[in-house]
């Protein structure tokens, strides 16, 4: 379930039962618009946090006891809210309506010794999302991301303006109605069941519609026009009792898995019967249903932000490069004009003594074919000279064609190690693998900066993943061209089985074998791997080669992660992680 009015109302139950009365010792702000508030007198035993991120992609508010790392210089925000609300009490949460909003109040004393009072909004609306801070009166104070008018026409959120959120037109808060209401709001009009409470009700999403027409044993995608009024009954009774569940905060945090790639992970605070087939993950609280859902999520968000702009640099060089290959291929197709300025040169040489001046052609018998070639002649140059010329526009096209063949082999070593390093960001899953890459663009030449600065203390050196078979055969999987070479060179012996997808880039995956033979299902776990490690991760099938360890050579002076074989097997797979299990 997406971050919806439900979640909010759990989340603010969560919040006013814990944080009442505590304070705010300490207020960081790890990332642009990220928050992390230190907790005194909440009512955990260790230290407790209430992490808020405003971040489009990834709008979030929960409480953690895992602390981030904080720069070491506060952006102006952190400053305002350090400054009004750091040894804050607090004083209230509440939900504002059912809208994606939480207001929090606290007191804090002022420089001259003043209590006053302050509200906090956290806006948890996707590409929307803010956290601003306003006094007692709502004037906005500051805010995390400032909206002027050009950004905005409904609503300013600068200093000194006024506080409010935005009117959803035609839409009410589902607490306000009745069944005569809900009747006359919901059950009206060509629409299906889930666009009719979508269109009418704030807070509410496409699966809080779903559960709403699952509990009444409809489908969402009815038409309410159609519905019998024993089904218009089941509807409201099903809307009725979902609200009562909310009113008496009986809350059921939970987490719905499937076993399908194709089938995306639900959360929800309340139990959901149109996701009963899934497996649910139970949790105690909502934060930490939300902090283990979003963890990775975050996790990853923060990794592709981190790559983002390597992953343009290398695209840029890539197309660079492939530009360049177009422009050098085509050169060398024109230096094949070399061998005729060569014969033109020798047959002027053989032929040219009949010649008598100013003459434009010269017709002579070509020895190695038996036929007439016409060959144009520079009417001010005498034969030798003609002669001398053509064989100067042959030695520069042997010169450049010798040059140009060095060039493109060079061009083309760098688009395979460029499109392989675009591959390998694809995989990276921590901030070492991205250092690795981007020491492998400064060694290869294509940036002039390793990233690593002056006196900065050299990250620790990211491991090859690593798997179990179901039968209990490790597997190791290169992320990048420094580990691919790793896992081939330095991990595997001679009877370990290697393998790689066929004819696209992707990781090197060895089956370590232990003096042992694997089993059919061992080798093609390892397949799979290999496939999903891949450029062709997203097909339903990809061709796998894979060979014995001692089969794979590497020519000297290839770069990283380029090897050679000659002999192999292959076979076709799924690119899938089912059936092993993730070690490293």
């Amino acid at each position: 379930m997406a971050f919806d009015g439900i979640t909010v109302s759990a989340l603010s139950e969560e919040l006013s039962r814990r944080l009442e009365c505590a304070t705010f010792s300490k207020i960081a702000q790890p990332e642009k618009y990220e928050l992390l508030f230190t907790i005194k007198g909440g009512d955990s035993e260790g230290p407790l946090y209430l992490f808020s991120s405003a971040n489009a992609s990834l709008p979030l508010l929960y409480l953690t006891t895992d602390k981030k790392k904080s720069p070491e210089t506060a952006p102006a925000f952190c400053m305002a809210m350090r400054k009004h609300c750091q040894g804050g009490r607090i004083l209230s949460v509440e939900q504002v309506g059912f809208e994606r909003v939480i207001k929090l109040t606290l007191s804090h004393r002022g420089e001259m010794g003043d209590v006053e009072d302050f509200h906090l909004y956290f806006e948890i609306m996707g590409r929307h999302s803010n956290v601003i801070l306003t006094d007692s009166q709502d004037v906005i104070i500051d805010a995390i991301k400032r909206i002027t008018s050009l950004v905005s026409s409904v609503r300013e959120v600068l200093p000194q303006k006024p506080y409010f959120i935005p009117h959803q037109e035609g839409k009410c808060s589902p607490l306000e109605m009745d069944e005569e209401s809900f009747s006359k709001k919901v059950l009206t009009g060509n629409r299906t069941i889930e666009k009719a409470i979508l269109d009418s009700f704030t807070g509410f999403g496409t699966l809080a519609s779903s559960e709403i027409a699952a509990r009444s044993g409809l489908s969402p995608d009815s038409f309410v026009e159609s519905l019998s009024m024993n089904d218009k009954n089941a509807l409201y009774s099903s809307f009725s009792s979902l609200l009562t569940e909310l009113k008496e905060k009986r809350y059921s945090p939970a987490i719905y898995l499937s076993s399908s790639r194709l089938v995306s992970p639900e959360f929800s605070a309340i139990p959901l019967t149109c996701l009963s087939d899934m497996e649910i993950r139970s949790f105690d609280s909502v934060s930490s249903m939300l902090e283990a859902f979003y963890s990775g999520k975050n996790h990853e968000d923060n990794i592709r932000q981190k790559t983002e702009s390597l992953r343009k640099t290398v695209e840029t060089l890539l197309a660079r490069d492939n530009k360049t290959l177009l422009l050098q291929e085509k050169q060398l197709d024109d230096t094949k004009k070399a061998d005729k300025y060569r014969l033109y040169g020798e047959l002027i040489h053989a032929f040219g003594y009949n010649l008598k001046g100013g003459e434009s052609f010269l017709v002579a018998n070509d020895y190695h074919t038996g036929e007439d070639v016409k060959i144009p002649l520079d009417k001010n140059l005498s034969a030798m000279e003609n002669a001398k010329h053509y064989f100067k526009k042959y030695d520069k096209l042997k010169r450049t064609k010798e040059s140009l063949v060095d060039r493109i082999k060079t061009t083309k070593e760098n688009i395979e190690v460029l499109s392989s390093i675009l591959t390998s960001l694809s995989f990276s899953d921590d901030e070492r693998d991205i250092a690795e890459i981007r020491q492998e663009l400064y060694e290869h030449g294509f940036i002039k900066k390793s990233g690593v600065k002056k006196g900065q203390k050299k990250e620790k050196k990211a491991s090859p993943l690593s798997f179990r078979t179901r039968d209990n055969f490790l597997i190791y999987v290169g992320k990048n061209n420094y580990q691919n070479e790793e896992v081939t060179f330095k991990i595997a012996t001679g009877k370990d089985w290697w393998f790689h997808a066929k004819t696209i880039h992707g990781s090197h995956v060895i089956l370590k074998t232990e003096g042992k033979e694997p089993s059919d299902e061992a080798f093609l776990a390892a397949a799979q791997l290999a496939a999903y490690f891949s450029e062709g991760r997203d097909q339903n099938k990809v061709e796998v080669d894979y060979v014995q360890k001692k089969e794979v050579k590497k020519t000297p002076g290839t770069k990283a992660g380029f090897v050679i074989y000659y002999t192999n097997y292959s076979m076709v797979v799924a690119p899938t992680l089912e059936n092993v299990e993730r070690l490293v």
